[in-house]
C-alpha cells in the first residue's frame, strides 16, 4: 500500500530560557494510504507535539516530513486537525459552522465546495440541524459537525487529537463509531493520539507505540480484528491480547 506521510528522523528540541530540552527523538514512522493509525505513549512523551509538526505549526529541529513524497509546509492546506474541543462557535448556525474554512480561505463561494458540504450533512443525518446552534445539539453531534468542517476542505490527511476526551463513556463509543464510519466512508487517511488504549486498537488498522520524553517509535502494532465497526471489534476475541501487549509496552 502506497505511503502518504513519512516522519524520518525527527528530532524536536524546546528551547527555554535556561536551556535546550528535547522532546523527539530520532521519530521513524509512516502512514499508508486510507489506513487509520493511533500514536500511544507516556503521558507529556510528545504525542501532540508529533500532530503539531506533521499540521505545520512547528518546525523539526532535523528529519523530515514527507507528505505524498513532499515536504510539509506551513499551516499545509493538505492536512486537516480536529482538537480535543470541537471549537464550534456558538453565535453561528451549524451550516455557518461547516463552511466557516472555507471562508478563511476565501472558497465560500464556490457551488461544487458548497454542494459538497451540503452532501456531507445529508448523508451523516445533520442536514435537518444546519439552521440550529450548536448549543442545541448533542456532544456526538457536535463531533461530527466538526468533522465535516474539516473534511469539507478535503484534506489529504486527518489529525485527531484526543477528539473524545470530553465526551462521557457511553457517548464516547457512540461517536468512535460514527467518526470511524464517516472517515472510512469517505476514504480518508487518519493520524489520532490517545491516551485510551482500548480506543486505539478498537479503530486503528495500525497502533504506534512511544517511548517516554525524548520520544521515539518503541513499538508499532499491526492489528487483525473481525467487527465492522470499533464497538464490534472490541468484541473480538484477540482485543484483550492486543490490550495487553500495548498496555506492556507502555509500561
Amino acid at each position: 500500500m502506497k505511503k502518504l506521510l513519512e516522519l524520518n528522523n525527527v528530532k524536536y528540541f524546546y528551547q527555554t530560557k535556561e536551556s535546550e530540552i528535547e522532546a523527539l527523538s530520532d521519530v521513524n514512522f509512516s502512514l499508508e494510504e486510507r489506513a487509520f493509525t493511533s500514536l500511544v505513549g507516556p503521558s507529556g512523551c510528545g504525542k501532540t507535539t508529533i500532530l503539531s509538526l506533521i499540521a505545520g505549526l512547528l518546525v523539526p529541529s532535523s528529519g523530515e516530513i514527507l507528505l505524498d513524497g513532499q515536504k510539509i509546509q506551513k499551516h499545509d492546506a493538505r492536512i486537516g486537525y480536529m482538537f480535543q474541543r470541537d471549537h464550534l462557535f456558538e453565535w453561528r448556525t451549524i451550516w455557518q459552522n461547516i463552511i466557516l474554512g472555507l471562508e478563511l480561505q476565501k472558497k465560500h463561494k464556490d457551488e461544487k465546495k458548497l454542494e459538497f458540504a451540503e452532501e456531507l450533512l445529508k448523508k451523516y443525518d445533520l442536514y435537518a440541524f444546519k439552521s440550529k446552534k450548536p448549543r442545541q445539539l448533542s456532544g456526538g453531534m457536535r463531533q461530527r459537525v466538526a468533522l465535516i468542517r474539516t473534511l469539507v476542505l478535503e484534506p489529504a490527511l486527518l489529525l485527531l487529537d484526543e477528539p473524545f476526551s470530553a465526551l462521557d463513556f457511553q457517548t464516547r463509543l457512540k461517536v468512535c463509531d460514527d467518526v470511524h464510519e464517516i472517515i472510512k466512508r469517505e476514504q480518508k487517511t487518519a493520524l489520532l493520539v490517545t491516551h485510551d488504549i482500548s480506543e486505539a486498537i478498537s479503530m486503528s488498522d495500525k497502533v504506534v507505540i512511544l517511548t517516554k520524553r525524548p520520544a521515539k517509535v518503541k513499538k508499532e502494532v499491526l492489528l487483525n480484528l473481525s467487527g465492522a465497526t470499533p464497538l464490534g471489534r472490541r468484541e473480538d476475541k484477540e482485543f484483550g491480547n492486543y490490550f495487553e501487549l500495548i498496555w506492556r509496552e507502555l509500561l
